[in-house]
């Protein structure tokens, strides 16, 4: 069974920063592509950016240049780094990513969500 744990969100001061992790376990083939949504209060979830197996990275245009994201593959972790928070940053991260596993004698490419992880800039 595979699962998406985030972790490293919390209460942040306007101006700070803060590193959200996402580790992938269970039995896993690849991890594809990866990527970093957020949702905040009365909103639709929307994209933070994504990364490929390769490492190359792209992010929403509001957030380039604060946001931060990457990935160590030995470790099966996406991370994401956030410098110079504001209060319109206040939402759940929710780690995503595209996997292959082996499933009855097939590949099979799922999609999956971690739980999300509370982020609030506030002072």
């Amino acid at each position: 069974q595979v699962q998406l744990v985030e972790s490293g969100g919390g209460l942040v001061q306007p101006g700070g920063s803060l590193r959200l992790s996402c580790v992938v376990s269970g039995s896993i083939l690849r991890i594809n592509d990866m990527g970093w949504y957020r949702q905040a209060p009365g909103k639709q979830r929307e994209l933070v950016g994504d990364i490929s197996s390769g490492g190359s990275a792209k992010y929403a245009d509001s957030l380039k240049g604060r946001f931060a994201i990457s990935r160590d593959n030995a470790k099966n972790t996406l991370y994401l780094q956030m410098n110079s928070l504001k209060p319109e940053d206040t939402a759940v991260y929710y780690c995503n990513a595209d996997i292959t596993t082996w499933d009855y004698g097939a590949l099979k490419l799922t999609n999956y969500w971690g739980q999300g992880t509370q982020v609030t800039v506030s002072s």
